[in-house]
């Protein structure tokens, strides 16, 4: 009886922990998060010059908006940006998201709002938790098309980071879905 009882317990104990309460699981169906990890390396061409060893990374959680059926009518884009490994002094000038797989040169789809005329200077060759909110798709541009293809296929998608120094891209990293 004592053998019953403990192996009813044990297996209650083993459906709870099969319960689908992962602190993994998005909260909100309305939320996407995609990260990067990015590097000179990743620019194409490769970065060889004084950024060469330029690294960081991004967070870009997307706000979803959804019709009655449930479908995607649109984006909003926040990043959070750190970079590091830059020469002190550097001046980042752009930032955005491309269409493009890993090591093709893609087209801006979502930019951040950074521009030369509001540029950042990496005084110590670096920047934390640079935040950009608000964004969405460049004007022109389906943007429920480019986010159900970013959630479809987020390796398709890169975001990087430009410079004065590196006018086409000093930092890049594919998208990860989280």
């Amino acid at each position: 009886m004592v053998k019953r009882g403990f192996l009813m317990l044990a297996l209650l104990l083993a459906a709870a922990a099969c319960d689908n309460d992962s602190p993994t699981a998005p909260a909100d169906p309305n939320i996407v998060v995609f990260t990067a990890q990015l590097s000179a390396a990743n620019e194409v061409p490769p970065i060889t010059n004084e950024e060469k060893d330029a690294r960081g990374n991004v967070r870009i959680t997307v706000n979803l908006s959804r019709d009655a059926g449930n479908n995607i009518t649109g984006a909003i884009y926040n990043f959070v940006v750190n970079l590091n490994s830059f020469p002190a002094g550097s001046t980042w000038t752009l930032a955005h998201i491309h269409e493009g797989a890993a090591g093709v040169p893609g087209g801006v789809r979502v930019n951040t709002g950074l521009t030369p005329g509001t540029a950042i200077t990496l005084t110590t060759g670096g920047i934390s938790n640079q935040t950009f909110s608000n964004a969405s798709a460049q004007p022109g541009l389906d943007p429920v098309a480019i986010i159900n293809s970013m959630i479809a296929n987020p390796s398709g998608w890169y975001f990087n980071a430009h410079t004065t120094l590196n006018g086409g891209g000093a930092v890049r990293g594919q998208l990860v879905k989280q």
